[in-house]
């Protein structure tokens, strides 16, 4: 089969198309035929050098992926050859084949085809954990999403609404806000213009956001706890904005918040099946009705992955690329 390869950390051109030996499923897992995949920020950071597979995983990029069946391996029920599927990953989703194991699989959600399902397992389930089985926002409940226009932005707008949430997001371009409120969202913040916790604070009579989604870390620590309301919950999730940053001990105790902080392609594998089963049950049954959406900015030949890798550096999409087998 093919797959991207990365030979030496660097830039996107030491993402390559190569020839490379065909995975074969162990115990307790599938093989899929991978109809497409997602470039997500871990996988730029996979390329750059700083965040290396897993024990076990494959090493080629790629969290998640869409595709069918092909073979099953031993121990595994519910689950067939030509089954169309997608797939939570801990690697291996730049490729023409990649072995899942099968507590990682979910079967395509009503009314979405098989190449855009790949935009879906590594932000549902990432916004489902952090936001709902951590941070456990409720109905009437204000959430602060930065990055509103990114896959997981996306995909917190809508789910939090489906729920009967309020939403405020952060992006830095009027036509990055205008697709969040597209999507669902109340209060709309040009972090490049606009203080997002005055304007949190204004929007919500002064009590702040219940719970906030964040990907920017250090960065943004201390600002997000002083943007947090009483009993508030910060689920920060990334680093983009630097991983030390200083966090006041008071304004956390006077509002008695909490700070909690997670990755998903580390976790062992009966915690990823947890939280792709409680998606299955949770969030799948929106797909029906048209509640919630993937959001897909652009698909390319996966072949040509250092160019999506160029499009989410340069930050100028919105939700997800896309990279398609051949």
């Amino acid at each position: 089969m093919h797959a991207i390869t990365i030979s030496e950390p660097g830039g996107p051109e030491a993402l390559v198309w190569a020839e490379v030996p065909d995975p074969r499923p162990g115990e307790g897992e599938v093989l899929v035929e991978v109809t497409a995949s997602a470039v997500n920020r871990a996988d730029i950071m996979q390329r750059q050098g700083f965040y290396d597979p897993p024990p076990g995983a494959s090493a080629h990029p790629g969290l998640e992926c869409s595709g069918r069946v092909a073979e099953i391996g031993p121990g595994v029920s519910g689950w067939s050859v030509g089954d169309e599927v997608c797939a939570l990953l801990a690697g291996g989703g730049y490729a023409e084949k990649v072995v899942v194991p099968a507590g990682q699989l979910l079967p395509l959600p009503q009314g979405v085809d098989l190449k855009r399902a790949a935009a879906l397992p590594e932000v549902v389930c990432t916004v489902w954990s952090n936001v709902f089985m951590v941070a456990h926002l409720r109905p009437g409940e204000t959430l602060l999403v930065h990055g509103g226009s990114s896959g997981i932005g996306t995909m917190a707008i809508q789910l939090a609404k489906a729920v009967g949430a309020k939403v405020a997001v952060t992006a830095g371009t009027k036509e990055k806000l205008e697709r969040c409120a597209e999507l669902g969202a109340d209060i709309l913040i040009n972090y490049r213009e606009q203080d997002f916790v005055a304007e949190v604070k204004e929007a919500t009579g002064g009590a702040g956001a219940d719970v906030i989604l964040d990907n920017m870390g250090a960065k943004y620590l201390d600002r997000n706890v002083e943007a947090l309301a009483v009993n508030g919950r910060l689920a920060i999730i990334g680093m983009q904005g630097g991983r030390k940053g200083e966090l006041n001990i008071g304004t956390l105790l006077a509002k008695r918040a909490a700070v909690s902080a997670t990755s998903l392609r580390a976790r062992p594998l009966e915690e990823k099946a947890a939280i792709v089963a409680a998606v299955r049950e949770h969030v799948w049954p929106l797909f029906d009705g048209g509640h919630i959406r993937p959001v897909v900015d652009r698909e390319m030949p996966m072949s040509e992955a250092a160019e999506g890798h160029r499009v989410v550096e340069e930050s100028g999409h919105i939700g997800k690329v896309l990279l398609v087998t051949p």
